[in-house]
């Protein structure tokens, strides 16, 4: 598009992050604007799943996490032979979710990411039902091969949006903050503006 950026039209699958199975078919439309800004993404999915069975699985997650015995925390999630202990597994799946935002907001182009581990994890104890977080993650920037180091807090209820907020040392070892929220389950992100933390 002139003086906008390119426009990608996509035809794609999504499966279950954990069983591997079909979870729907989306049509996007994504523009990487000519700016350092965000790509602009419309997007419609067909789940496979109906609304009352993610409900479903994003309160059992959440009842994993609210019936340990004491506050979770956790480094190099996954081992180095990439293994997650059980215990676990709530807080990946969360970091997951949460990373996805900041890999999109950080996204061009010419650049990707994927998220390669959490190094460390520490939940904070509310007085609300609310659950959160502090993680510091790794990404993995594509074509680079840089491996990009970022502080992340999240907070989740199910049937609320998860909000995240976070900041990324980037390659210069300064900061580079943002925030995010978006509406959705544990699979989804809000966008917040606001203060670092």
């Amino acid at each position: 598009i002139p003086d906008s950026g390119h426009k990608y039209y996509l035809q794609f699958t999504t499966e279950d992050y954990k069983s591997g199975e079909n979870a729907g078919s989306c049509l996007a439309t994504v523009l990487y604007p000519k700016t350092k800004s965000p790509p602009v993404v419309n997007i419609k999915c067909m789940q496979s799943k109906d609304q009352e069975q993610i409900q479903e699985e994003d309160n059992g997650l959440y009842q994993k996490i609210r019936h340990q015995t004491k506050p979770v925390t956790g480094n190099n999630i996954p081992d180095s032979h990439g293994n997650i202990e059980p215990a676990l597994e709530p807080v990946w799946v969360l970091a997951v979710a949460g990373s996805s935002y900041i890999m999109w907001e950080k996204s061009t182009e010419n650049m990707g990411y994927s998220m390669a581990q959490v190094k460390s994890v520490k939940q904070w104890i509310r007085k609300d039902d609310f659950t959160e977080f502090d993680y510091n993650i790794l990404l993995h920037e594509i074509p680079t091969q840089d491996i990009i180091s970022c502080h992340m807090r999240l907070t989740w209820l199910p049937g609320h949006p998860l909000k995240v907020k976070y900041f990324c040392a980037s390659q210069n070892h300064g900061l580079e903050d943002g925030s995010g929220m978006e509406s959705g389950s544990a699979a989804g992100v809000l966008h917040e503006k606001g203060p670092n933390f």
